[in-house]
C-alpha cells in the first residue's frame, strides 16, 4: 500500500476475499443464457459471450509470464536486477486479478450500453490501423505525462509508490497500482477502443489483439531478465523509440525519475528523460551468463497439485504451505496437462534461488511425483535423473548437492551411496542431511521425557535416533517385534537395555515415520505429542493431539530472496535435509554424508545454531496448523 493512502486505493470488492468473482457472475449469465437460449437471432451475439474467454485467457497470459519469469531468475541468466523478492512483495502483489475483473465489468457494461458495439466483425483493417495509431500518439504521450505527474510527491505518496515498493520486479508487478490509478489508465487505454466503435471500424480482433498486446508489453517490461535481443536494434534502428526492454523498465524501478514512457520511450527522447545506461544496461544483461550456485537442493514433485505450489507456479499457494484446496477438483484438466508435460520433459529443472551470506543457494527439481518413487519399473528413470543431476552439479564446480525428500530413499539409492560407488571421483559432497534431521528431533523431544514410542517405517535416521536416546537412557519402546528386531540388531547391548517391546499406549510423546496408521494414532492417549522423523508428515487423526512439524528449522533473516514455502513448511522455515547442506558448505566439511555414514549430532546442531538456525516451537507449529 501507498506510503499515504490516498481516496480510491482500495479495490470495491476487497473485503470479498476470493468470492470477488461473483461479481462477474450476473454479466457472465447474461450473456450465456442470451446466446445459447434466445430465440431472437439479434440477441444472439458472439460478442458479448466472448469476453469471458478473453478475460480468461488474459489470465493465463499472465500466469504464463509469471511462471517464465520465475524460472529465468533462478536460473540466473539475462538477469537485470540482483535485489531479493521476499514474501511482502508476494503479499502486496496477490491481488494482480483485480485489474482483470476491474476490465471485464467495463467490457460487460460497455457492451450493454453502447449499441455500436454489438454484433461487431471478426476482422476491420481501418479499425487495427487507428487503434495503433491512437495508441501511439494520444495513449502514449497522455500515459507519459501522466505518469510523470505520479511521480509528484503529493500523487507519489498516496498512490504510486505502492507499484514502486518493488524493485526486483516481476510481471504481475505491472498491475500492482491503487484502484484509483487504474481508473486513469483504462481511461487512457480506452480512448482508441471507443473511438473505433463510435466510428464504427471496431472488431473482435482488433479488440482482442490491442488488450493482448497491453498485456504482453506490461508483462514483458516487468520482467526481471532481459530477452529482446540487441540485433533487433541493430537492424532497424527507429525501433527503439517505438518498443522499451526489461532493462530499459526496470531502471525507472531502480532510478524513478528516468524511463517514464509507457511501452515506446520516443517520449523520453524527446523531453530528456531517458536514463542514459539503458543500451549499457541491456547489452550488460544480455551478456550475463547463468548463475552456478555454492549449493544445490535436489527435491522433487510431491502430489499432482503440488505443481500449483511450487514457485514456478502460482504465486499466491506457493507462498503459502502446501494444503488440499477444494478447487483443484475444477482444475483437473491443468492439473492431468502438467503431469504429461513433466512425464515428456524427464528433465531437472531449476525451481528457486537463495543466497545465504555469500553463499549462492539453488533448488533443483526432479519431475517425478511421490507415487512414482513406489514404482519399481520407475526407479531406474529416477535414479538417471539423480545420477545425472549429481553429475551436472560436480561439472559446473557446485560444491555440495543435498538430497531431498525420496531422492535418498534407501531402496532407491542407498542414501545416495549408490552414486559414490559409481562415480568415486566426485568432487561434489553428495549430503543425505540425516545428521541434522536427527539431531532436530532429538532437540524436539520435550525435556524431562523418559520414554517415548518409535513408530513407523525404520530408516537410516530412525535407527540413529534410537541409538541416541538409549545411550541417553530414554527408554524407546517399539509396537512391533519386527521393529524391535531390527532395532535391537543395530544398537549396542548396552544401549539395547533401554529397547523394549511394549503392548501399551500409555506413552505421550511418539516419534513416527511412514507407516503410522490411523488405527494407531487412536490408540495413543488424549494430548499426545506426534513428532515426525521421516520427510512427510503423517495423517492427521486426532484434533485432541499434537502434530509437529516434520525436521525442519526456522531460517535467519539473512537467508535472501525467501518468496515461497517448502511444501508443507510455514514460511520461512527449512527442511532439515536442506540445511544440511547449506551447513556443509559454510562449515567447509570435505566427506559425503551418504550409505550409513553419520556426522557427530552434537557438532551439527552446534553448527547450525551459530549460523542463525532456530529450532521450531510446538507453538509456531500449531499456529501454522490453524492457520491452515
Amino acid at each position: 500500500m501507498a506510503s499515504k493512502p490516498g481516496i480510491l486505493t482500495e479495490w470495491p470488492w476487497t473485503r470479498l476475499g476470493n468470492f470477488k468473482y461473483l461479481v462477474l457472475a450476473p454479466f457472465v449469465c447474461h450473456s450465456t443464457y442470451t446466446y445459447f437460449m434466445s430465440k431472437d437471432e439479434r440477441q444472439r451475439d458472439i460478442v458479448y459471450i466472448i469476453i469471458l474467454p478473453l478475460l480468461l485467457s488474459r489470465i493465463i497470459h499472465n500466469q504464463i509470464w509469471i511462471s517464465l519469469s520465475r524460472y529465468r531468475t533462478a536460473k540466473g541468466n539475462n538477469r537485470i536486477v540482483d535485489k531479493s523478492i521476499e514474501f511482502d512483495q508476494v503479499d502486496r502483489e496477490s491481488n494482480w486479478d483485480d485489474q482483470i475483473i476491474f476490465n471485464g465489468l467495463l467490457y460487460y457494461v460497455g457492451y450493454l450500453m453502447l449499441e455500436q458495439a454489438h454484433h461487431m466483425p471478426v476482422w476491420r483493417t481501418d479499425g487495427i490501423i487507428i487503434i495503433g495509431l491512437l495508441h501511439s500518439g494520444p495513449v502514449e504521450f497522455l500515459y507519459y505525462w501522466l505518469h510523470r505527474a505520479l511521480h509528484h510527491h503529493f500523487l507519489y505518496s498516496r498512490y504510486h509508490s505502492h507499484h514502486h515498493s518493488s524493485i526486483a520486479t516481476e510481471p504481475i508487478t505491472s498491475v500492482i497500482h491503487p484502484f484509483a490509478e487504474h481508473l486513469s489508465y483504462f481511461t487512457l487505454f480506452s480512448i482508441p477502443m471507443f473511438t473505433t466503435v463510435l466510428t464504427g471500424t471496431a472488431s473482435i480482433a482488433s479488440f482482442g489483439a490491442y488488450v493482448t498486446y497491453i498485456d504482453f508489453m506490461n508483462n514483458m517490461g516487468h520482467c526481471n531478465f532481459e530477452l529482446i535481443p540487441k540485433w533487433i536494434f541493430s537492424i532497424f534502428p527507429p525501433l527503439k523509440y517505438f518498443m522499451y526492454t526489461p532493462s530499459y523498465h526496470s531502471l525507472h524501478h531502480t532510478q524513478f525519475r528516468t524511463n517514464y514512457s509507457l511501452f515506446m520511450p520516443m517520449y523520453d527522447y524527446i523531453y530528456d528523460t531517458l536514463d542514459k545506461s539503458s543500451d549499457t544496461l541491456h547489452e550488460k544483461s544480455l551478456k550475463r551468463e547463468a548463475e552456478v550456485p555454492d549449493v544445490v537442493h535436489l527435491t522433487h514433485l510431491t502430489t499432482p497439485e503440488s505443481i500449483y505450489h511450487l514457485r514456478l507456479g502460482f504465486a499466491s499457494l506457493a507462498s503459502n504451505p502446501h494444503t488440499s484446496r477444494w478447487y483443484f477438483w475444477l482444475m483437473w484438466p491443468v492439473t492431468l496437462w502438467s503431469i504429461m508435460i513433466t512425464w515428456i520433459y524427464g528433465r531437472t529443472f531449476v525451481v528457486e534461488r537463495n543466497m545465504f551470506k555469500n553463499i549462492k543457494l539453488q533448488t533443483w527439481a526432479i519431475p517425478k511425483y511421490r507415487v512414482q518413487y513406489f514404482m519399481k519399473w520407475q526407479r531406474e528413470t529416477i535414479n538417471n535423473l539423480i545420477e545425472e543431476s549429481i553429475m551436472e552439479a560436480d561439472q559446473k564446480g557446485i560444491k555440495v548437492l543435498s538430497l531431498g525428500l525420496l531422492n535418498q530413499a534407501k531402496k532407491l539409492n542407498s542414501n545416495g551411496e549408490l552414486y559414490l560407488k559409481k562415480h568415486p571421483q566426485l568432487k561434489v559432497k553428495v549430503v543425505d542431511g540425516s545428521s541434522l534431521a536427527v539431531a532436530v528431533v532429538l532437540n524436539t523431544i520435550p525435556k524431562g521425557t523418559s520414554h517415548v514410542v518409535l513408530r513407523g517405517r525404520l530408516s537410516k535416521v530412525a535407527y540413529s535416533i534410537a541409538l541416541a536416546l538409549c545411550q541417553r537412557g530414554i527408554q524407546v519402546a517399539t509396537l512391533h517385534e519386527e521393529e524391535y528386531k531390527r532395532l535391537n540388531a543395530k544398537l549396542t547391548r548396552e544401549a539395547a537395555t533401554n529397547l523394549v517391546r511394549s503392548k501399551s499406549y500409555v506413552s505421550k510423546t511418539w516419534l513416527v515415520g511412514d507407516g503410522l496408521s490411523e488405527d494407531e494414532q487412536l490408540k495413543a492417549p488424549k494430548g499426545t505429542l506426534f513428532i515426525p522423523y521421516s520427510q512427510f508428515p503423517p495423517r492427521k487423526a486426532r484434533k485432541d493431539c499434537f502434530y509437529f512439524n516434520t525436521p525442519a528449522m526456522i531460517t535467519p533473516k539473512h537467508l535472501e530472496n525467501v518468496d515461497s514455502c517448502e511444501n508443507w513448511h510455514p514460511r520461512r522455515v527449512m527442511s532439515a535435509w536442506r540445511i544440511a547442506g547449506i551447513l556443509h558448505a559454510l562449515e567447509g566439511w570435505n566427506e559425503n554424508e551418504c550409505g550409513d555414514m553419520m556426522f557427530d549430532i552434537d557438532k551439527v546442531w552446534k553448527a547450525s545454531a551459530d549460523h542463525g538456525f532456530r529450532p521450531l516451537t510446538l507453538v509456531t507449529t500449531t499456529t501454522d496448523q490453524s492457520k491452515n
